[in-house]
């Protein structure tokens, strides 16, 4: 994977020289609300095919089907957005895919149906585990330790901090024997 840089030099030149395979990821444009909910994705990389809307710039609003996808120069053009030329022909206006908005897919490529299911989010799984077994836990002055009925597990908690009351109780252990001073009642 690349280093990401803060250099606008490094960044320039990684845009433009960019591989094919990291090129196509830049092309990407997000999907209509109610169409990511469908497909379960937010963004895909624009194909010949898909209709978009463009959402910023002098052609705001307009919606058309995608006629080509440049790689080389990171611009798509749209059927029906064109201009006309001093001399009479008609040219596409080059748009960027950041500016647009996919409307409707082209699901005519089974490897494009693949990358769907890739990037749709895991299901997470709501069931309760009940295979797991009661834990006790051993406080110690040092580090604590955990003893489990059955199986192994790794402790799941922080170690346990120390409070006022954890360094009474080992500051006030009890010594040995308490030495007292020995008297004599007679003498010295």
């Amino acid at each position: 994977m690349q280093m990401k840089v803060k250099n606008p030099r490094k960044q320039r030149k990684r845009l433009f020289t960019a591989p094919a395979h990291i090129r196509h990821k830049l092309m990407a444009a997000p999907l209509t609300k109610e169409l990511a909910e469908k497909q379960g994705v937010k963004t895909l990389p624009v194909r010949k095919g898909d209709v978009i809307r463009i959402q910023r710039g002098d052609n705001k609003g307009f919606e058309g089907k995608i006629s080509r996808v440049d790689l080389k120069n990171y611009c798509i053009y749209i059927e029906g957005l064109t201009r006309e030329k001093v001399d009479g022909t008609n040219i596409f206006l080059p748009v960027h895919p950041s500016k647009v908005m996919i409307k409707n897919l082209n699901l005519n490529d089974k490897k494009r149906k693949a990358v769907i299911e890739r990037k749709k989010p895991l299901e997470k799984d709501h069931t309760p585990k009940t295979t797991q077994k009661p834990v006790l836990t051993i406080k110690t002055k040092a580090k604590p330790k955990i003893v489990v009925v059955g199986e192994v597990v790794a402790p799941t908690k922080s170690p346990v901090k120390k409070t006022a009351a954890t360094k009474k109780t080992a500051v006030s252990k009890p010594s040995a024997k308490p030495k007292t001073p020995k008297t004599e009642e007679g003498g010295q």
